[in-house]
């Protein structure tokens, strides 16, 4: 879904529906208790002091003064304050939390669906920024921005009862100026900084995608004399943020003096409305310091609007960012495998995607199928229909739910155990030892000081290039799927190891549908079937045991070692060798 069909409202919907509306309502009841129990004690404690002084000036009047329900009211007002802030607290942060996990829990799900990922994923820092500053920006919504504004407005409505009491329209006219008078600076306080806040928020993605290619690429921009250039983007966009800082601060600063202003007007007009009220006779000095002291705390709630305002811009450009993965669920996104064949394991009908097709391709449970060809030939992408996370523009792709193991070995910072049950999380240590045994890793995690509990690093760190490929393949051979789709599984492996990791694999396979991309001898010999793309079109194929078969396999890379798979010497590497 575009970002212009998704509207304010809808993403309102759909963040208030990521917690109970208990917690919505309850925190913003709890926080206008708190204002009012706030304002009620201030209020009343003026009234009982001043009430007081003016009971001593006359002995009878001080014999039959009542101290002790005031009194009374102001230690339950006191403590009532005390455990309405505390109650409030809990439950806005609890619903926050709530409201910030499930987005993230929605945001991993909607980036898990085909191609979602892989287009946030040529920007990476796009995508932190997303899950870090973009998420955390949405607390400001109803912390920062709905809770004091409901606060402010029970505020506005206890002085103006207050105040209507003594006389209708001047409740009326409390009620219209705090209101015109705090919203109305919160509101200009939003619009003005909200250009700065968007600015600061672009201009720190930027710096951060600079900062990460100085230090990964350093040795790179050192070679090629660009460091010092790519070190001065850093410095000119560390400038951009803090010219939108100090604009955001200058804001800030503008608003504060106006709440300040407000607050004194508001204070020297009460005093002054008590005074004439007093000596008209329509109300006594208790009561006049009681409205004195309510107009004193009536604003409080409307300055705490101001760090809202200041962050609206920012929580703004945040909700439009994250607008389509919030209400992706009315657009669910079709997946190529909903369906598998009745006889085979891979069944392709003029599919076609990009520069890839139309491809017709029928794959027996059990096979064993090679994708050969020059990079850019489409195997990969042909891989990814078949794994669903491609969908086809135009044919049929149907497939059987598959396990994907792609070029690179994704490994987390975690335990051994918990990257390997990845796979099954139902599986126990006697399966995953039996893996590690079948992927030939189970010596080298045996030596281990911890054993499966052992931590990797980020990426698997603490493994070696062909740990860490083995590792993937226990993982691969763990999954009870029965189809395998394999992406240049040994590359990067010298000649041993991967004979090794080849031997492993096609015994463990037997029995499974195996359909790998390779660009090597060691690898094709797997297959009972070679197909070779050439421009997104399978252009040639070929069974075991014809000259056609051999021919194609002669035109891949030799193993290193000088000794092909199952000890047969290499042929000369043609069309697709490097």
């Amino acid at each position: 879904m575009s970002r212009q069909h998704v509207s304010m409202r809808q993403l309102l919907s759909e963040l208030g529906q990521m917690a109970p509306r208990k917690l919505w309502l309850g925190g913003a009841a709890l926080a206008s208790l708190t204002v009012l129990m706030g304002m009620a004690l201030l209020g009343l404690s003026g009234w009982f002091i001043t009430a007081t002084a003016l009971a001593g000036l006359l002995p009878a009047t001080a014999l039959v003064f009542d101290v002790f329900m005031p009194s009374a009211g102001i230690r339950l007002l006191a403590v009532g304050r005390t455990g309405a802030r505390y109650a409030e607290r809990m439950v806005t942060h609890d619903a926050t939390l709530a409201v910030l996990a499930a987005l993230r829990q929605k945001l991993f799900l909607h980036w898990a669906r085909p191609q979602a990922a892989r287009l946030l994923l040529q920007r990476p820092v796009r995508l932190l920024q997303r899950l870090t500053s973009d998420v955390d920006a949405l607390d400001n919504l109803y912390l920062r921005l709905l809770v004091p504004a409901v606060s402010a407005l029970g505020a506005a409505l206890l002085l103006a009862l207050a105040y209507g009491v003594m006389r209708w329209w001047l409740g009326l006219i409390a009620l219209a100026w705090l209101l015109l008078a705090g919203w109305g600076i919160a509101l200009w306080h939003g619009l003005r900084s909200r250009k700065a806040a968007v600015r600061r928020a672009m201009v720190l993605e930027t710096m951060r995608a600079q900062t990460v290619d100085l230090v990964a690429g350093q040795a790179e921009l050192l070679m090629a004399g660009q460091l010092q250039s790519q070190m001065q983007q850093v410095l000119r966009s560390d400038a951009r943020a803090a010219d939108a800082d100090a604009q955001l601060y200058r804001t800030e600063a503008a608003a504060t003096k106006a709440y300040g202003a407000v607050s004194a007007i508001t204070l020297s007009a009460s005093v002054l409305l008590m005074a004439w009220l007093v000596e008209q006779g329509w109300a006594d000095i208790p009561v006049a310091a009681l409205g004195i002291l309510l107009a004193l705390s009536a604003l409080e709630p409307f300055a705490a609007l101001r760090r809202g305002a200041e962050q609206a811009g920012r929580t703004w450009l945040a909700m439009r960012r994250l607008g389509p993965a919030l209400v992706s669920d009315a657009e669910p996104a079709p997946r190529n495998k909903l369906q598998a064949p009745q006889q085979n394991a891979v069944q392709l009908q003029a599919a076609q995607l990009r520069q890839l097709g139309p491809v017709n391709l029928m794959v027996a449970p059990g096979a064993r199928v090679a994708l050969i060809g020059s990079s850019g030939a489409g195997k990969t992408t042909l891989l990814q229909l078949m794994a669903g996370e491609l969908n086809a523009e135009h044919g049929v792709v149907q497939a059987q739910a598959a396990s994907w193991m792609t070029q690179r070995t994704e490994l987390f910072q975690d335990s051994l155990r918990e990257n390997l049950k990845l796979a099954d999380q139902d599986a126990s240590d006697a399966q995953l030892w039996h893996v590690l045994e079948a992927a030939g890793l189970k010596s080298d995690v045996m030596a281990l000081p911890q054993g499966l509990d052992t931590i990797l690093g980020e990426g698997g760190l603490g493994l070696s290039g062909g740990q860490s490929r083995r590792l993937a393949l226990a993982r691969l051979l763990l999954s009870p799927r029965s189809c395998w789709l394999l992406d240049e599984v040994s590359e990067g492996l010298d000649a041993a190891t991967a004979a090794d990791v080849l031997q492993r694999l096609a015994q463990a396979a037997a029995g499974r549908t195996l359909i790998f991309a390779t660009h090597w001898q060691r690898e094709a010999r797997l297959a009972d079937r070679i197909l070779c793309l050439q421009a997104g079109a399978v252009q040639k194929q070929a069974l075991r045991g014809t000259p056609e078969f051999e021919q194609l396999i002669a035109r891949l890379r030799p193993d290193a070692s000088g000794v092909g798979m199952r000890g047969q010497e290499p042929r000369q590497a043609e069309e697709f060798s490097v």
